[in-house]
């Protein structure tokens, strides 16, 4: 028989066959570390070593030769070292004659491997080897390997999010670029609709602007959707009534906007974000954001989540740069318009001439200019008083506003004094838009209080380029000098400049 321990293969039969060879076994097996036991074919222990009684924690009323199988497992179950089902699996095992092992949980708290090999005859050979220190190595390591895993996991985790950071930063930076370039609203929703269906891919939604009378936000823009609508109303939004973001739930206890629940109905499963657009403290707005995907409604869900603050980023640049254009324009009109009439001013028409010369030169198309005024007007505020002659000046203006068509410009180039600009008209088509301003305003009614004003008459002066000359300060001189003509002939009427 040949016992395997760690020191090495023993031929236990062998030394048991020489004279004395039994007791030089026993002497070898009991110098090894590991319990020795050896079962005969009909399960009955034949010989064992003394280190078997420390390893197992049991003394020789437990084991002994003699000592049969079966009572030596129901022992080790007795104890709680394996259980029921062990030890039935292992008395399988011993009949099977095929090598196997398991683990013993000692009392102390050790482990114990126990190794069973078939033997000659049909006898098995058992080892018992302490490994609590090898088993408790074993576990750390594979702790330790764990929380590799895991802070790998977590690391892998932070740089996704930190690559996605970077990445929204990134485009949060490129639509901030965009939005202060624009020079209109106009184009400040182009941008919007564009960026917003790139950044957020497979989302839909809208924009809405406060009308200037604040009762009804229009719709300005949309991208991937067709539900816009014209004008929204601000109490349809639970996002406006609330003054903050909302976020439509559909899994937990949501309400729909009514804005939404008129496209897609009452009990609309789609998940949504309504976005106040606020700038200085004053909300000018809406954007309305549904996300794509069945889990876009889920709090739990990282990347939905990531999109949602990201379409609240982007509603607070848009909530600025929306308030920023419109800053500018309201500047703009300041400086170039005036507040009466709300035509354009002297600079900005004198301005608006040259360039206007400027393309003539180019394309060689002519112009026109009509310079104008209101007859008999310092008589008019003498009699009626200036709020009165206000009112006149205002619906001059208007009537020029309303005239005004294919790119006509109109200004108030001061005082009782109007001009108006018509772009590709010859000295007769100018002299044809004259006389409409001149029947508008002499047809006009002019309420002023509870009265009706006296009708207001307008004299006009008619010039053409290249004709009448090919700089604004020769044409401003021959309509003037055509004004001076329609006046001495009686007023309410127009004239022409005669370049000859």
């Amino acid at each position: 028989m040949t016992v395997e321990t760690r020191s090495g293969a023993v031929n236990v039969m062998t030394l048991a066959d020489a004279p004395g060879a039994r007791d030089l076994a026993m002497q070898v097996m009991n110098t090894m570390e590991q319990g020795i036991l050896v079962w005969s074919a009909d399960g009955v222990c034949e010989l064992h070593n003394t280190r078997v009684f420390e390893v197992l924690e049991i003394d020789e009323s437990t084991l002994s030769a003699g000592t049969r199988r079966d009572d030596f497992l129901a022992a080790a179950v007795a104890r709680g070292e394996i259980s029921q089902a062990i030890a039935d699996q292992t008395k399988a095992r011993f009949n099977s004659s095929r090598a196997f092992s398991f683990d013993r949980l000692m009392p102390s708290g050790r482990v114990v491997a126990t190794n069973a090999r078939p033997a000659r005859g049909g006898s098995f050979v058992v080892t018992f080897t302490d490994v609590t220190e090898a088993r408790r190595a074993a576990d750390e390591l594979d702790r330790a390997r764990k929380a590799a895993e895991e802070a790998e996991a977590r690391a892998r985790a932070a740089l996704v999010a930190e690559r996605a950071r970077q990445q929204e930063a990134q485009l949060l930076s490129e639509l901030d670029e965009w939005l202060q370039s624009c020079k209109s609203l106009d184009e400040l929703y182009m941008v919007v609709r564009k960026f917003m269906a790139s950044a957020l891919a497979g989302s839909a939604g809208e924009l809405y602007i406060y009308s200037n009378s604040r009762d009804v936000l229009d719709g300005t823009c949309q991208w991937s959707s067709p539900g816009l609508h014209d004008h929204i109303a601000p109490d349809s939004c639970w996002a406006l009534r609330r003054g903050r973001a909302y976020i439509h739930n559909p899994d937990s206890i949501s309400f729909t906007c009514q804005h939404v629940s008129e496209q897609h109905g009452p009990d609309t499963e789609v998940p949504y974000i309504c976005v106040p657009i606020i700038a200085h403290g004053d909300t000018v707005g809406l954007m309305h954001v549904r996300l794509a995907g069945d889990t876009a409604s889920r709090e739990e869900d990282g990347a939905t989540s990531g999109a949602r603050t990201f379409a609240v980023q982007c509603g607070e640049r848009i909530s600025l740069a929306i308030a920023n254009v419109k800053l500018r324009d309201e500047l703009y009109d300041q400086s170039t318009r005036d507040p009466l009439t709300g035509l354009y001013n002297r600079r900005f028409f004198l301005d608006a001439m040259r360039r206007l010369i400027a393309k003539s030169d180019r394309t060689d198309r002519p112009f026109g200019l009509v310079y104008l005024d209101a007859d008999h007007f310092k008589s008019f505020n003498d009699t009626h008083g200036h709020d009165a002659g206000d009112v006149v000046l205002s619906r001059v203006g208007e009537a020029l506003r309303e005239t005004c068509t294919d790119g006509q410009m109109a200004c108030r180039f001061g005082g009782e004094e109007f001009a108006l600009l018509v772009p590709g008209a010859d000295l007769a088509a100018t002299e044809r838009a004259a006389e409409q301003i001149r029947d508008r305003v002499a047809d006009t009614d002019i309420r002023y209080g509870d009265a009706l004003l006296p009708h207001i008459t307008i004299s006009a002066g008619v010039a053409s380029f290249p004709g009448s000359g090919r700089r604004p300060q020769d044409l401003i001189k021959a309509a003037d000098g055509a004004l001076y003509a329609a006046k001495d002939a009686g007023r309410n009427c127009v004239r022409t400049h005669n370049p000859d």
